[in-house]
């Protein structure tokens, strides 16, 4: 692509780091998907704010990512410009004796080890959990009885129009796997969250009691994008998918995990198609058999998708 092309000119030009037709597999938790057009890793807001005008001078479609804990993406890859919040942009810092600063690329576990050293509690939930702290603030991540409405204080953005704000946790919308930002389409930059002082060990022995119950129950050696389907209201979808007999189901190198039944795999070679056809065939097994509809908590992105 002749734009392509373009924009690398101008990324060189302001020292922006980009990849080429970059493998997305290499950039998801499930290990799945064809090449992006091009990847770009900001390391900064005005670095963002200049890959968006250019995208939207050349009329590129952008795509931003995270972590990619939570994508599924497409066998063909993804048309355009890819932005990766990556751990360019992952400064952590205290803000006051209880508030903490976090960069959208850093990691949830990064952020969870900084307020276990100010002894801070209240982010023991998001132990493991493999995902950024800006994806985690974007789908109100949340485990064990905990999520991100209970710490998030406020999120700093930038508009796909390059303009710089932020939203406070009164009007950030949040709800189970959702916020606002999830309507809005803005890419976070950085979060603040909002703890209680606590005792090191305490908090310690709380993570340590968490990341050990995710290893006994979820199938951590493999490459996954964690829980595939929403909870249902009165239901836990991977009683469901186990009700029907689906632990062990297998398309291609897709399948339903024998040890939670809330995860698909990749076996190893699993396709985003392998994947879509999983999903499918037990949504609908369960909507003919249990009569309930079950939502996908991950998302399919790319080519065809």
């Amino acid at each position: 692509m002749a734009v392509i092309s373009d924009l690398t000119d101008l990324l060189t030009q302001k020292n922006i780091k980009f990849l080429l037709n970059e493998p997305m597999f290499r950039h998801t938790t499930f290990k799945i998907g064809g090449p992006a057009d091009i990847m770009v890793m900001p390391n900064n807001k005005n670095q963002i704010i200049d890959i968006l005008n250019a995208c939207k001078k050349l009329d590129i479609p952008v795509t931003v990512i995270g972590n990619g804990s939570d994508l599924l993406v497409s066998d063909l890859g993804i048309e355009g410009c890819v932005i990766k919040i990556s751990d360019m942009m992952s400064d952590i810092r205290l803000i006051n004796d209880i508030t903490i600063s976090c960069g959208a690329g850093a990691s949830l576990s990064k952020l969870c080890s900084f307020a276990l050293k100010n002894n801070l509690t209240g982010l023991e939930f998001a132990w493991g959990i493999p995902g950024s702290a800006g994806g985690a603030a974007y789908m109100n991540a949340g485990a064990y009885n905990g999520q991100m409405s209970d710490v998030l204080l406020r999120c700093h953005h930038i508009t796909l129009d390059g303009k710089i704000g932020y939203i406070d946790k009164q009007n950030l919308d949040l709800s189970y796997r959702h916020s606002a930002y999830t309507d809005n389409g803005y890419i976070i930059t950085e979060i603040e969250v909002e703890l209680y002082p606590g005792m090191r060990d305490k908090i310690h022995s709380r993570m340590d009691e968490l990341m050990q119950r995710r290893k006994d129950k979820q199938p951590l050696e493999y490459p996954s994008a964690g829980s595939v389907f929403k909870r249902p209201t009165g239901y836990f979808a991977g009683a469901l998918i186990e009700k029907n007999n689906l632990k062990g189901k297998s398309i291609g190198g897709a399948m339903v995990s024998q040890k939670h039944a809330g995860f698909i795999i990749n076996t190893g070679n699993a396709t985003c198609n392998d994947v879509l056809k999983l999903i499918k065939y037990i949504q609908q097994t369960v909507l003919e058999n249990d009569k309930v509809k079950l939502e996908c908590e991950i998302k399919a992105i790319g080519r065809g998708c």
